[in-house]
């Protein structure tokens, strides 16, 4: 029954570009749907238990991002250049995981699959951007344990407030004007062959290959942007974490390098999780059933967001003691209050 709903939807939104398009006559090419259909998720067996797992792990990330945050926020040990980094990972994170698994529960759960047209782009530009921006904040981290770790009395006087606020900013905004030209070049698109968009949500690849006339600047564009936001960062990533393997070899003794190594755990943790999953389905989505590649692409998206406070929460002793010092200081204050009532 499920795999006939996807059918009819897909016959009838064809029917009625048909019938739209006989309507413009041969002289019109441009043509803005009013709405796109989310088609992702269809027929696959015993869906439900999928969307409550996604929930949960929308709240995970939710509660576990919020805490790492307002950690640093109350805690003035935790105001150094390195947790300026940390502290915007936890917001991407949480402010990615808001734009997606809310209205992809909303677009499944709920079956509200027509998405109009102007919010399926700014669906995708939320989404898209928080994606982005988690990869470039990995890089900053990394730069942050290279020159920690390489140029530890330089550490000071190379990575300031001021220098990481830049890199920081400077990331936004060539996140923000990537993502703006890949949904600005749809805008200049015709879609005139079908609205079903073959994703979890409005993904950027399956909605440009919708399109009737000329796609070369999107496709361009799709092929340019996992190299800016996703190869080149994973480069530079391994770089600094090959020159901090030489760096380390060159100390004496076994005890200090593991010391020394200790403080990139958490970081190479966060790196495994997000660009493991990715590189897998970029390298197996040829040989791998449309639905199981959905599922996956959907994980990649939920997953880090969710990891990335507990990892930092587990593996970072600054922030574990802080929050055991701010729950200290909660429990006192209910107890003060108990007794004055």
């Amino acid at each position: 029954m499920k795999y006939c709903a996807a059918n009819n939807i897909e016959l009838t939104e064809s029917l009625q570009m048909e019938f739209f398009n006989s309507g413009l006559g041969k002289n019109i090419t441009f043509v803005r749907p009013a709405y796109f259909v989310i088609s992702g998720f269809i027929g696959i067996p015993n869906i439900m238990y999928y969307y409550v797992f996604l929930f949960i792990i929308y709240l995970v990330s939710v509660l576990g991002n919020t805490a790492v945050m307002t950690v640093i926020i109350l805690d003035h040990n935790l105001r150094t250049p390195k947790y300026v980094a940390v502290f915007n990972l936890a917001f991407v994170d949480l402010f990615g995981s808001c734009a997606l698994v809310p209205k992809v529960l909303d677009i499944f759960l709920f079956h509200h699959r027509y998405i109009p047209y102007v919010n399926c782009l700014i669906f995708m530009f939320f989404c898209f951007t928080c994606f982005s921006m988690q990869a470039l904040n990995l890089v900053a981290l990394a730069y942050d344990r290279l020159v920690a770790i390489i140029f530890p009395l330089h550490y000071q006087v190379k990575v300031t407030h001021r220098f990481m606020f830049c890199l920081i900013t400077s990331f936004w905004l060539f996140v923000i004007t990537v993502v703006l030209i890949a949904v600005g070049l749809l805008t200049r698109l015709s879609f005139c062959n079908s609205v079903v968009i073959k994703s979890y949500f409005c993904d950027h690849g399956p909605v440009y290959r919708l399109s009737c006339n000329d796609v070369t600047p999107s496709r361009a564009i799709a092929g340019l942007l996992p190299v800016l936001i996703l190869w080149l960062p994973l480069i530079f990533i391994l770089a600094s974490y090959c020159c901090i393997a030489y760096s380390l070899s060159k100390i004496s003794t076994a005890q200090e390098r593991v010391k020394a190594f200790k403080t990139c755990t958490g970081h190479l943790s966060l790196v495994a999780i997000y660009f493991l999953p990715i590189i897998f389905v970029y390298c197996f989505s040829g040989t791998i059933h449309p639905n199981a590649r959905i599922i996956n692409l959907s994980l990649t998206a939920v997953i880090p967001p969710m990891l990335n406070p507990i990892i930092y929460v587990f593996q970072t002793k600054e922030i574990t003691e802080s929050l055991k010092k701010l729950l200290k200081m909660a429990r006192g204050q209910s107890k003060i209050a108990t007794k004055h009532m």
